[in-house]
């Protein structure tokens, strides 16, 4: 009943707002119909209310200006859009209809209408523009090409408007769920929480690995720490990091132990660590996220293809950009060696689990190519023609089993979840996978065992 009555509400407001916006933009006609210190009075008034609609869309009170921005984008599009048909059929009325308008009035109040509803139109646009994360970057280049281009230009104004509404209401969902249960505290596990990056990233303090997760599970009671090893460097060397980082975790926070939560090849490094460096009484659990546990066959491969000249030339160029972003001496070609399936089998046979430690793992999977932009999209498409089976554009489903399997990741829909949306690394909501909730029950669960 709240619910229905706050539509309700909102459906008022837009309505007498319209009604506003369309005598305002019909302000030559409105004029002509009153007397006149009447015609100057509605002008002032009608026009300070269209300025302030344009400053201020929508009394909304969110904490966040960015959703204040970009709510306020699509109730400007909106109202330019109702009010730009109102006047079309308005128009049509008169043209086809009996009219004593001067043609002279009708042709001048036409122009300033259109000006007028433009404004909001471009207003609204440029805010979602700006402001939504969302919408991507294919449907802003292509509205900003064909903009002028009819049918086209609708097409890209729905998708503008449906991005925006669905991520505000997204968004706002998720923070009054927050807020209801912040008490509950249920993911404030008993030990701390390690996250450990993949292969080709680092954890960077402008640009979270883990998309919105860390911040979902912190805003739900829990301590995040990060590995901050090597973007691209061996099994052995990375977990030589990441032990030394878990004791720096220890030695700050006064715990025992720390549960880990691996993505990619993350999951190698942390069970070389606890395994071979002596780790396994100071782990509680590690979680790793689609983890290749038994290597990618096509990595193999695409390594023995390429001309080995090729391959240090690539190698060299990026440890010479990942040095400049924080690397202290990344080693390429190693790191990627130790994601094939014989040096995962070589792994695998000198790191056995510790009996201490709760291993678990989790995967996903794409639906087809077009579940990902580039070079996920080509994954796919090589290790489905190679026999791998179902992948995530990087990982066959089979090679992330490890331990207790949780099961893999497959919403109902076209996509699926990719090696990058499994860790929210786009920022995208997918329809029926909520990933940060996804993370949240994961770490309940470690809560819910004592972990």
């Amino acid at each position: 009943m709240v619910m229905t009555g706050g539509i309700n509400i909102i459906i008022l407001k837009r309505g007498l707002t319209y009604l506003l916006l369309l005598l305002f933009c019909n302000i030559v006609l409105v004029a002509g119909a009153l007397p006149g210190a009447a015609a100057i009075l509605a002008a002032v008034a009608l026009a300070v209310f269209y300025i302030r609609f344009n400053v201020i869309p929508r009394g909304d009170k969110s904490p966040q200006r960015r959703l204040r921005i970009l709510i306020g984008g699509y109730e400007l599009a909106l109202a330019a859009i109702t009010c730009f048909t109102f006047e079309i059929l308005a128009y049509l009325y008169i043209i086809l209809g009996p009219t004593n308008i001067a043609i002279p009035a009708l042709t001048v109040n036409a122009l300033i209408s259109a000006g007028l509803i433009f404004i909001l139109l471009f207003n609204g646009i440029a805010r979602i523009f700006v402001c939504s994360g969302q919408l991507g970057i294919m449907p802003r280049v292509l509205l900003a090409l064909f903009w002028w281009l009819p049918v086209v230009n609708l097409l890209l104004l729905r998708q503008f408007l449906s991005a925006s509404s669905g991520e505000y209401e997204f968004t706002l969902q998720k923070r009054q769920l927050n807020a209801a249960r912040r008490q509950d505290e249920l993911c404030k596990t008993r030990y701390p929480l390690l996250l450990v990056h993949g292969i080709f990233f680092r954890d960077w303090e402008n640009f979270n690995y883990w998309g919105r997760i860390a911040r979902e599970l912190t805003d739900n009671g829990a301590a995040i720490y990060y590995g901050k090893h090597q973007s691209s460097a061996s099994v052995e060397r990375c977990a030589g990091e990441l032990k030394q980082c878990v004791l720096d975790i220890l030695r700050e926070t006064g715990q025992e132990k720390v549960n880990i939560i691996a993505h990619s090849k993350g999951g190698l490094d942390s069970r070389y660590a606890i395994s071979c460096l002596g780790l396994g009484e100071r782990v509680a659990s590690l979680t790793t996220i689609n983890t290749p546990h038994l290597g990618c066959e096509y990595v193999r491969k695409l390594l023995d293809a390429i001309p080995a000249k090729a391959v240090s030339a690539i190698g060299k160029g990026y440890e010479s950009i990942y040095t400049k972003l924080g690397d202290d001496n990344p080693d390429f070609l190693n790191g990627l060696k130790n994601l094939t399936d014989q040096e995962c089998a070589r792994l695998n046979g000198v790191m056995p689990d510790h009996p201490a430690v709760l291993y678990q793992s989790v995967g996903s999977r794409m639906r087809s190519a077009a579940s990902a932009v580039f070079p996920l999209s080509l994954g796919y498409s090589i290790i489905k023609l190679s026999g791998g089976g179902d992948n995530d554009g990087l990982v066959t489903t089979a090679s992330m089993v490890w331990g207790d399997f949780l099961g893999v990741v497959s919403p109902k829909g076209r996509d699926g979840i990719s090696h990058g949306d499994i860790i929210d690394l786009t920022r995208k909501n997918i329809k029926g996978f909520d990933v940060c909730e996804f993370y949240v029950d994961l770490v309940n669960k470690l809560k819910l065992k004592g972990l």
